[in-house]
């Protein structure tokens, strides 16, 4: 990747000042090298004076000054210029990126991938949504930044394991099981009325308690509830969890591992984790102080044991066993990631709503300590969907009751549009998803200006097949063109943002922020269609001259280069790549 040669060549130039201290040892990964926003300002700008001014002791603009020197040697650039208060800006021949051009097309779709993962192991955990019901339209976007980021992840060099841990040991499968019983004696013909306070009243029970019914007649129509919870319980988490596969095999969501809560708390992990806790000397009996404002759930005034989580970056100590004897919800959590470590992963990355903010810090806190700090945990919280149509909020679904399904979203406007949509926003900003919009056929949808910026490119092979019948525009010929024929400023400034794609992926995977990706994307189509638009101004300039085949088969080197590009792109988003529209 170019960025890194550029990276080589100021390391080179400042080594005499680069310092063993932390902060000149992590240099590479503090300082920016980066395409300029403005191309007055040159070609590539970086901040890398600026960084390296205060553990080197010298000024800012001095070491310019030195990157200056270090830059200027090589015969790519042309021109180098200290701006600011540091900056370095510089110009690279046309030359050079006619060259990255040609390492597009030599990779094709695979450009961009990296090892910077080394193949280490990562988990990725994300939905998780209790088995109680269909997956709501929030769900979907927990997903969607999920599978992505493993994308991106797995594209790395990463080995990814996608996981989801079902929540099937709470009080709420209890409610879930007493909602379905309901259902199932509605099935045997009782008039059940209206649906009690406090069970879940979504028509999508019906059909199950319909299935019990078949299945098993009346057998537990007049028994205690003694009798059928334990039952009712894991045939009603089965048909939940069948339910909610589907939904996310609807959105082409496919997870490695399911992680059942119950069983692991039935074979006694909760308490193993315990007590390793306890031969650490990181468990005590003592007695929370009251939280200011509203009270969590896990606060008693009594006695209770206490893990010492404020000794690894959390606010306070937390409370694992209640004074009743009970483990709390952390618990259980705290031996569902002791069993992740146990399985060998490096890195753990958990996928969470915004709503577990206040949870991060003492989960990470436990981690650490049961992993001797050689395991990290890093947590992306994503913040709310607003679903509209027409600028007006949906109505909830029928089936679902209370909110609007992922189901409802996909039929409305197809898997690809919601996939897509769901990373256009950074994870912890609120996205408005307007149905309507979602399907309109203009720049102001994402989706559609992607991805007919690919339709575009293969327009263009077709009707060149058809101009040109004699000739070869395969992969093997356009890799020959003769790309210094690329001269206007927009062809070029195409081949730069081309070109960026590799760092742009780094940065996304490193970031956890595939709506990087999606922002680069739209960039790249909207270069594209501007250029398409600027040859219909500038007849010169069109893709595709019928008097002249060599023109022709450069600047097809560069649609090739940005439909390959685009097709990388969306294949980590999983959106399907379209040829026509």
């Amino acid at each position: 990747m170019y960025f890194k040669n550029i990276e080589n060549l100021i390391e080179n130039a400042l080594r005499p000042v680069i310092t063993d201290t932390p902060e000149g040892k992590g240099w590479r990964e503090n300082i920016h090298v980066e395409l300029t926003r403005d191309p007055a300002h040159g070609d590539v700008t970086t901040n890398a004076a600026m960084i390296l001014a205060k553990p080197s002791g010298r000024k800012p603009r001095e070491l310019a000054a030195m990157i200056e020197v270090g830059l200027k040697a090589d015969e790519n650039i042309t021109d180098v210029e200290i701006a600011g208060p540091g900056f370095v800006n510089l110009r690279l021949k046309p030359a050079f990126w006619h060259a990255r051009l040609g390492d597009i097309l030599a990779a094709g779709e695979l450009y961009g991938q990296s090892k910077i993962g080394q193949g280490q192991s990562v988990n990725v955990e994300y939905v998780s949504a209790n088995p109680t019901g269909p997956m709501h339209i929030g769900h979907a976007r927990g997903a969607v930044v999920g599978d992505v980021i493993a994308n991106l992840l797995a594209y790395t060099g990463y080995q990814v394991t996608r996981e989801y841990y079902v929540n099937d040991a709470g009080s709420q499968i209890d409610t879930l099981a007493r909602s379905v019983y309901l259902r199932y004696r509605q099935a045997l013909g009782e008039e059940i009325g209206a649906i009690p306070e406090g069970l879940y009243p979504g028509a999508y029970l019906i059909p199950v308690g319909e299935d019990l019914a078949q299945k098993y007649g009346d057998q537990w129509k007049n028994v205690g509830e003694d009798q059928w919870m334990t039952p009712m319980r894991q045939m009603v988490v089965t048909a939940m969890m069948d339910m909610i596969r589907d939904d996310l095999a609807l959105l082409g969501v496919r997870h490695d591992v399911f992680f059942s809560e119950y069983q692991m708390t039935t074979e006694g992990k909760v308490g193993a984790v315990f007590n390793q806790l306890e031969q650490q000397r990181l468990i005590y009996v003592g007695v929370l102080n009251p939280p200011k404002g509203k009270k969590p759930d896990d606060w008693e005034s009594r006695p209770q044991a206490l893990f010492k989580t404020g000794n690894f970056g959390d606010d306070c100590d937390r409370p694992l066993k209640k004074s009743d004897g009970a483990w709390t919800y952390f618990a259980a959590d705290i031996a569902y990631h002791h069993d992740k470590i146990a399985r060998g992963h490096d890195l753990l990355v958990n996928i969470w709503g915004a709503d577990h903010k206040g949870y991060v810090k003492r989960l990470q806190a436990a981690v650490d300590a049961l992993s001797h700090g050689q395991t990290k945990l890093d947590i992306i919280l994503t913040d709310l969907v607003h679903l509209s149509q027409g600028g007006q909020p949906v109505k909830m679904s029928k089936r679902a009751g209370s909110y609007v399904t992922v189901r409802d979203a996909i039929e409305r406007v197809g898997k690809d549009v919601v996939r897509f949509i769901m990373l256009t926003r950074k994870n912890d900003q609120v996205i408005e998803f307007d149905l309507e919009k979602a399907v309109a056929q203009s720049r102001d949808n994402p989706v559609f200006y992607v991805q007919y910026a690919h339709a575009r490119c293969h327009s263009l092979f077709r009707l060149a097949k058809e101009t040109f019948p004699n000739a070869d525009f395969s992969r093997a010929a356009l890799l020959k063109a003769d790309f210094s024929i690329l001269t206007d400023d927009d062809e070029l400034a195409l081949m730069k943002k081309l070109a960026d794609w590799p760092r742009v992926v780094e940065q996304a995977t490193q970031a956890y922020e595939p709506h990087r990706c999606a922002s680069y994307l739209y960039d790249i189509a909207a270069a594209f269609h501007a250029l398409w638009t600027k040859g219909r101004e500038e007849p010169g300039l069109r893709f595709l001259l019928p008097d002249d085949e060599r023109v022709t088969r450069a600047r097809l080197a560069l649609v090739r280069g940005l439909c390959d590009v685009i097709a990388s792109g969306l294949r980590i988003f999983d959106v399907k790549p379209v040829k026509e529209m």
